[in-house]
């Protein structure tokens, strides 16, 4: 038997099933909206019906846009020459913040996991290795995330990659600025080592 009423219930059960919302917080959020108005909760859903409907996945990059193609694949003063590859539209977002990269992304939509059932076929590769033999491409720089699905990625598309004659390159790894070398675990400061420069 539900601990709340049935309407409440869902709500929560919803909202729970949402990552990164646990039961607590999922209760809170449940409960912030019965405090709001008719018209609040009217703007959320129609927010969320709105989302669904409009968005979608760029035909070049994959990125999620409202238009085609998205505004990065649109940008004339992108440089098509360097293409970054992430894992997941989030992470694009990290890299523009950077303000640094002026070139056109790929995002894969996940990582390779066996374990997961996920090989290449379930990432969005193809469209990666069709843009490089289309020509114009000097660099993939691979920004996959530092964990073994990650890595396992990387060293994927550097082995597919690379006979097509492209340079393929994969973002540097270590320790973090303003991180005190004393809590940075073996595995990161290998990186960092690996990762070096020349001053």
């Amino acid at each position: 038997m539900p601990e709340y009423a049935p309407p409440l219930q869902e709500l929560i059960d919803a909202f729970g099933r949402l990552p990164g919302v646990g039961p607590k917080s999922a209760q809170r959020i449940a409960f912030h909206l019965l405090k709001g108005t008719q018209d609040e909760a009217a703007r959320l859903a129609t927010a969320v019906q709105g989302l669904l409907e409009s968005i979608r996945l760029c035909g070049v990059c994959n990125a999620v846009t409202d238009r085609e193609p998205c505004a990065h694949c649109s940008d004339a003063a992108r440089s098509e020459r360097v293409i970054c590859v992430v894992e997941e539209p989030h992470n694009l977002m990290a890299v523009e913040r950077t303000r640094d990269f002026r070139g056109r992304y790929h995002v894969l939509h996940g990582a390779l996991s066996p374990l997961a059932g996920i090989g290449p076929d379930e990432l969005k590769v193809a469209g990666l290795v069709e843009r490089v033999r289309k020509g114009g491409v000097e660099e993939i720089i691979l920004a996959t995330s530092p964990t073994v699905e990650g890595e396992a990625t990387a060293v994927y598309l550097a082995k597919v990659l690379k006979p097509l004659g492209v340079k393929v390159t994969r973002i540097a790894m270590g320790v973090p600025v303003g991180a005190d070398l004393e809590w940075a675990d073996e595995v990161t400061m290998a990186k960092a080592l690996e990762g070096r420069r020349e001053y």
